[in-house]
């Protein structure tokens, strides 16, 4: 795959997640960062970094990406969530707009 045709996602503790481009544009927040017009750093050097996103909760997110696109493409299977990680993910939902 290309290098262009990924994303690398940071968590707040700086693990990175690379991810297919498509998939990551299921986020909102995360396709504005990577193609509005403008020199943003994001969409030069094709990574976000998420400060307030701990490991454990993007690493669920980008699971959610690519469920997201399989669900919609017909696929119809459950996206499982453990209670405890419900409220952090609910609020970096909220923040990603997915």
């Amino acid at each position: 795959m290309r290098k262009e045709d990924t994303v690398k996602l940071i968590s707040s503790e700086g693990f990175e997640f690379v991810v297919d481009k498509k998939a990551a544009m299921v986020s909102q927040t995360i396709r504005n960062m990577l193609t509005s017009p403008g020199s943003f750093a994001e969409a030069q050097l094709g990574e976000v970094t998420f400060p307030e996103i701990s490991t454990t909760i993007l690493e669920k997110i980008c699971q959610y990406f690519y469920w997201s696109l399989q669900y919609s493409s017909g696929k119809e299977t459950e996206f499982p969530i453990e209670p405890e990680l419900t409220l952090e993910l609910m609020m970096a939902a909220n923040y990603l707009h997915t």
